[in-house]
Parts: C-alpha cells; sequence; structure tokens
C-alpha cells in the first residue's frame, strides 16, 4: 500500500453546504437565519451573557463576593463586663445568660470574650474563653469551666 492509494472511508467527507445562494437550493432566502431581526444580520455576534438590552442576571442579583465558608463555627459572644449584673459568687451557665437576655438562644455555642472588668467572683460555664477572659475571671477570684455544645 501507497500513500496515493489512501482514501477517506465513505461517509467522512461532506461537500459545504450553501446557504443563502436562492430559492432552488433548499436553503435560500433566509438561509437557515428566520426573518429579520438582529440574529438574521450580516455580521451578527452577541457577547455572553446578553440579554437583548434587558438587565441582565448578573446586574440584576446583589454583589456576592468572596467566600463564603459552610462550616464557620457561630457563637454567641457576652462580655466579661455584661457578667458584672450577677450576684457575687453565683455559678454562670448558659440558661442563666439566656434569662438575663445576654444571648439570645442556645442554639449557638457561648463564647466569652475579655472586654471591660470585672467586679466580683464567678463560676462562669461556656464553650470557649479568650486568653484575657479567663486571666480576669480568676484574677477576681473566680472559676472557668469549659462545656460542650
Amino acid at each position: 500500500m501507497r500513500g496515493n492509494d489512501l482514501i477517506p472511508p465513505r461517509g467522512a467527507k461532506h461537500s459545504k453546504k450553501r446557504v443563502g445562494r436562492g430559492s432552488g437550493s433548499g436553503h435560500g432566502t433566509t438561509a437557515c437565519k428566520g426573518t429579520k431581526g438582529q440574529k438574521a444580520r450580516a455580521g451578527f455576534s452577541l457577547r455572553p451573557g446578553f440579554e437583548g438590552g434587558q438587565n441582565p442576571l448578573t446586574k440584576r442579583l446583589p454583589e456576592q463576593r468572596g467566600f463564603n465558608n459552610i462550616f464557620k463555627r457561630k457563637y454567641s459572644i457576652v462580655n466579661v463586663s455584661s457578667l458584672n449584673r450577677f450576684e457575687s459568687g453565683k455559678e454562670i451557665g448558659p440558661e442563666d445568660l439566656i434569662e438575663q437576655r445576654l444571648i439570645k438562644s442556645l442554639k449557638n455555642p457561648i463564647k466569652i470574650l475579655g472586654n471591660g472588668e470585672l467586679e466580683k467572683p464567678f463560676t462562669v460555664k461556656a464553650s470557649k474563653f479568650t486568653k484575657t477572659a479567663k486571666m480576669k475571671i480568676e484574677s477576681a477570684g473566680g472559676k472557668v469551666e469549659e462545656i460542650s455544645q
């Protein structure tokens, strides 16, 4: 077999469809483009996302940028200074914080932050404490207990 003996398999080669070359061609008059309009014109091109002049979807949606971590843990936050409303020596738990309206619900774990000063000793039960919160509670004569929630 030589190179000049090679031929493409039957059905592999097609003659080019000649559109818009008269009514006898089968693809004459409108050349398979329908009738009139922007898409029937010569040189037509349309950028992706174009919706015919209507405000496009990308502009209709509010601007959403960045990354949203679906595994992020959300905490109910309580500052050390807001614990002063309890009586001295009390054991403060999640139910007490709800009662005093320092947190809204027990749905999220509780984190105690070290903002402000503590004047009385308490035993505080929460899911997490910052270093400064722990230090301020213990220096006031109180205790810190971490609970799982």
